[in-house]
């Protein structure tokens, strides 16, 4: 399975970007596909997720900001980023988990300008 990540780029503060990630490889169900972001010197934390029903989660940061939606018939998950601030400057990663297992993109780079 291979992740393959668009989008991204700078921005200014208040504006808006979308990133989208594209699942290829062998016939699979993917269980839940995500964003998870790392900023300099921090961890990598969720963004935002969504199941293959259609359940979405958030982190609190993001929340009534960003959107995540996906098609599951294209195995393709999106982000919207409106209302950008500065900490929403980091790496960005695809994430998908089929069998339980974890699958990672390559890092997609948002900056935010203030």
């Amino acid at each position: 399975v291979q992740l393959q990540a668009s989008g991204g780029g700078s921005e200014q503060a208040g504006g808006s970007l979308r990133l989208s990630c594209v699942a290829s490889g062998r016939s699979f169900r993917l269980d839940s596909m995500g964003w998870y972001r790392q900023a300099p010197g921090k961890s990598r934390a969720l963004v935002a997720r969504v199941t293959f029903d259609g359940v979405t989660n958030y982190s609190d940061s993001v929340k009534g900001r960003f959107t995540i939606s996906r098609d599951n018939d294209k195995n393709t998950v999106s982000l919207q980023m409106n209302g950008l601030k500065p900490e929403d400057t980091a790496v960005y990663f695809c994430n998908a988990v089929i069998w339980g297992l974890n699958f990672w993109g390559q890092g997609t780079l948002v900056t935010v300008s203030s």
